[in-house]
């Protein structure tokens, strides 16, 4: 398909939550989703998965490639989250250049459809519960500013570099 144009902050989609997506119509929200995830990684140097809604498309449908692996996440839902938490530096496609510190659960258990409307059970730690709890909430219209720890919580891409450039 094609790689699609990524919505950015103000844009009043990105407040909305996402219908459920049918299973027949998801092949090329999916291709869309993988090809603006790989063009957005060659222009900016990062990035490991994206919401449907960021490309315009307010369906439930969230693409990761992580660690070698390739999620194609249909119609998710957040089954279990642990009590436990852990802080980070966050970053998202439709604000490339803002650093937000956010707090979320160390893992995470989803169920889903895959591409095909195959069920899936997924329990992740770490890392991966982190983005999927950020594509997760962009499904609801929630964005990590919306989960900042703090009102010091902000930094320019800049400015986190300058400060922490341990990595996110």
């Amino acid at each position: 398909m094609a790689a699609r144009r990524i919505l950015q902050l103000g844009d009043p989609l990105l407040r909305l939550r996402s219908a459920p997506a049918r299973i027949e119509e998801v092949g090329g929200v999916l291709a869309d989703l993988r090809d603006t995830l790989h063009e957005f990684r060659r222009t900016h140097g990062f990035g490991r998965g994206i919401s449907a809604v960021q490309i315009g498309e307010l369906t439930r449908v969230i693409y990761i490639e992580m660690d070698g692996a390739a999620y194609s996440l249909v119609n998710p839902e957040i089954v279990a989250l642990s009590a436990k938490t852990f802080e980070l530096w966050d970053d998202c496609f439709s604000f490339p250049d803002l650093m937000v510190r956010v707090r979320r659960s160390v893992e995470v258990r989803l169920r889903y459809a895959g591409e095909h409307g195959e069920p899936h059970e997924l329990t992740a730690n770490g890392a991966l519960s982190e983005l999927l709890q950020h594509e997760m909430d962009h499904l609801d219209g929630i964005l990590a500013i919306d989960r900042a720890v703090d009102r010091n919580s902000l930094c320019t891409r800049e400015e986190w570099k300058r400060r922490y450039a341990g990595g996110l």
